[in-house]
């Protein structure tokens, strides 16, 4: 079955060109798009799309709140978050806010729709070369004595061996690096990240990473 679809951008340009390049696609399907955050929230209500590709700056109400109403209302619709700079505070607070990842406007036509699969399979887009970096420097930017006290309190709930799995999620390596890194069954890493994603209350691994980050389990470098 092909993976439906929602772009949701406020410039018609960037809408036209995302779907015209994802339709190409045979096992992608462009069902819907929306002009603005809250069109959006309806949109995903309206036609269940699997991904959502998001732009942040939009009227009415932004993709960041937008990702936020998606992720607490559905549940099952993934969100990746559009941006034109790969630094941007607006990104790391869609991540925090429930966004699976995020990808370049100028992404290729192989790195959208790769992106679109990626996300669609439950997996965090997570490229360690600027997700690392973003989430690293705007962490710094979160309200972090309080933030640093949750995290620390939950993630006191995770065994040592959970603990070096979630520093190696934040450090953008997939299960099957993590196994090999640790010598064990890829098998044995996803129930490890299951557990972990149980036991701090998040949705995915790209919130495990924001995690990791805001209880300094990764330090920036």
């Amino acid at each position: 079955m092909s993976i439906r679809v929602l772009i949701a951008d406020d410039q018609m340009m960037v809408r036209e060109g995302f779907s015209v390049l994802l339709n190409a696609m045979p096992d992608i399907e462009v069902v819907g798009e929306a002009v603005n955050g809250r069109e959006a929230v309806e949109r995903v209500r309206e036609l269940t799309p699997d991904v959502v590709l998001m732009d942040i700056r939009m009227p009415e109400l932004n993709g960041i709140e937008a990702t936020r109403e998606i992720v607490a209302a559905d549940g099952a619709a993934k969100v990746l978050v559009l941006t034109t700079f790969d630094l941007d505070e607006y990104v790391y607070q869609a991540l925090r806010a429930g966004a699976s990842g995020f990808l370049l406007k100028d992404a290729s036509a192989r790195q959208l729709a790769d992106g679109v699969r990626v996300v669609a399979a439950g997996e965090a887009l997570l490229a360690p070369s600027v997700t690392r970096r973003l989430i690293t420097e705007f962490s710094k930017l979160s309200d972090s004595p309080r933030l640093m006290s949750s995290a620390h309190a939950a993630y006191g709930e995770l065994t040592e061996r959970e603990t070096e799995v979630l520093v190696l999620i934040a450090q953008g390596l997939s299960n099957a690096e993590i196994a090999e890194r640790l010598v064990v069954a890829e098998s044995t890493i996803k129930t490890h990240v299951s557990r972990i994603l149980v036991k701090l209350g998040l949705r995915d691994r790209t919130q495990a990473a924001v995690f990791a980050y805001e209880a300094r389990l990764v330090t920036p470098g």
